[in-house]
């Protein structure tokens, strides 16, 4: 037992926090694509890809394309393209090992998300990656995920963090990331403009 007073470390408590969701609440969980959901997939150009290592620790992984890169097969099962990135390939090292997988599709000025869980595996069938080129470029893999369970989720957290409301938005401002490079050290004003046009220039030049 635990001597924090506040813990919540049964469904029971939980409960009790949180209350029990409506039953029209429980009956959206589906475990095939409905026709809205297909429409949501086509219109969305960026989704958040979850999977789960050997040690059961989570990992999130952004994957963004020209709105409609998610294919669906006839089986009604997802088709996710690989592009060129930094090669570190977490998320699928995690598929090789685990292929439980949960997806949240996001479509631009919709307050709705839609989140999906379900099977995956690495696929390289090149009559698919062709037809998933950009630019001319094809895929470089993709990851087929066998589908399970989808669900609308409802819109209150795009509505409480204006995120497609630009006039709630902070000041643009310079590349957070590229401080990673200096770690400890002091920001040099000539180093980080340099790391930031290395940057923008594989973000320019490498994109696909």
């Amino acid at each position: 037992m635990s001597d924090d007073p506040w813990l919540i470390d049964n469904e029971a408590s939980l409960r009790a926090v949180i209350g029990a969701p409506m039953e029209s609440v429980r009956a959206k969980v589906v475990q095939r694509l409905n026709e809205a959901m297909r429409h949501f997939v086509a219109q969305s150009p960026l989704i958040l890809l979850s999977t789960i290592d050997e040690h059961g620790r989570p990992d999130v992984s952004p994957k963004g394309d020209p709105a409609g890169f998610v294919k669906i097969d006839g089986a009604g099962d997802l088709l996710i393209p690989e592009r060129p990135g930094n090669r570190l390939i977490f998320g699928f090292h995690n598929i090789l090992r685990n292929p439980e997988v949960g997806l949240i599709f996001i479509v631009p000025h919709q307050r709705e998300t839609l989140r999906v869980k379900g099977v995956a595996t690495l696929r390289s069938d090149p009559d698919i990656v062709a037809q998933m080129q950009v630019n001319g470029k094809p895929a470089i893999l993709y990851t087929h995920v066998a589908v399970r369970e989808c669900f609308f989720h409802c819109g209150k957290a795009l509505i409480r963090s204006h995120v497609w409301e630009p006039a709630k938005w902070p000041p643009a401002q310079r590349s957070i990331a590229s401080r990673q490079f200096f770690g400890p050290a002091p920001l040099d004003e000539e180093a980080r403009t340099r790391i930031e046009g290395v940057m923008d220039e594989a973000y320019r030049e490498h994109l696909y």
